[in-house]
């Protein structure tokens, strides 16, 4: 394979990806990557003006449109599928990124894990859940239609290692790492060879849900559980949202055609260390 047939596998000109939490502070770093590779990206969010300055400071040749969804209502999606054949003539790829967690679902010197609210699970388990499985449902459907396509999903290191008190993000994760392998495997073997489903599992970056527990919000110094994190993680600091895009562009590629059903930790080391 020569040089330009290397480089060719990286131009996603005239392709179209929907990342869903688009307007968050990893999927727009995901977002702006992709339109410098010439894609066209609808960013689904459901607060789409949030999505504006991630688009005002995009260059390439490629385009972005922010659209509003609700990933927990399919109706919804099927509507932002309309909107984006409209836009761009096309769908080729779908990015998975709504997910989040809640305070009230995990335990705390005030809540025990007897006492975790089901309004709180409900919540963690629908939004990261349901919210990947009905993107999958709508969007999917019409990869299986053109036989081709490529979903890219988001777990978390927490779905290799539990993490203490976060029981619901760290259960919800888990389960789309296995919704991962089994869509995967049902895609290629009912549909089309060509359909792939993996996800990434990032490690500890810093974002607006997890600042202040890894950051003193008056010193910006370690918090104890920051610190731990970092004595447990090789390359001794968090993650940059650029730290993503690597392997983001490669299993969304035609680079990475022969991947499918991964689940790829990009956490600086920190599922490799036994902590001694």
């Amino acid at each position: 394979m020569n040089q330009s047939e290397l480089i060719k596998m990286y131009d996603f000109t005239g392709r179209t990806v929907a990342i869903t939490g688009g307007a968050g502070v990893l999927c727009g770093a995901m977002a702006e990557a992709l339109v410098s590779c010439g894609a066209n990206v609808a960013i689904l969010d459901r607060e789409p003006e949030k999505a504006q300055p991630i688009i005002d400071r995009m260059a390439g040749p490629g385009r972005a449109v922010a659209f509003y969804t609700d990933v927990l209502k399919p109706e919804v999606l099927r509507k932002n599928l309309d909107e984006i054949l409209a836009e761009f003539g096309g769908f080729d790829y779908l990015i998975n990124g709504a997910g989040g967690n809640s305070p009230g679902a995990t335990t705390r010197p005030d809540q025990t894990f007897f006492d975790i609210p089901e309004s709180a699970l409900r919540f963690v388990f629908d939004l990261n859940m349901l919210g990947t499985i009905f993107p999958c449902q709508v969007f999917g459907k019409r990869m299986a239609e053109l036989g081709d396509g490529v979903i890219l999903n988001v777990s978390s290191m927490s779905a290799f290692r539990p993490l203490t008190r976060v029981l619901g993000y760290s259960a919800a994760k888990a389960g789309i790492s296995n919704f991962t392998q089994w869509l995967s495997v049902h895609l290629a073997q009912e549909y089309s060879k060509r359909l792939r489903v993996n996800a990434i599992a990032p490690g500890f970056l810093v974002t607006d849900q997890n600042r202040n527990l890894l950051l003193d919000a008056s010193t910006g110094a370690l918090t104890p559980r920051g610190q731990s994190i970092i004595d447990h993680t090789p390359m001794g600091r968090f993650g940059d949202p650029e730290d993503l895009l690597g392997t983001v562009l490669w299993l969304l590629s035609p680079a990475s055609s022969f991947v499918t059903g991964a689940v790829i930790p990009i956490d600086g080391g920190f599922a490799a260390f036994a902590g001694v």
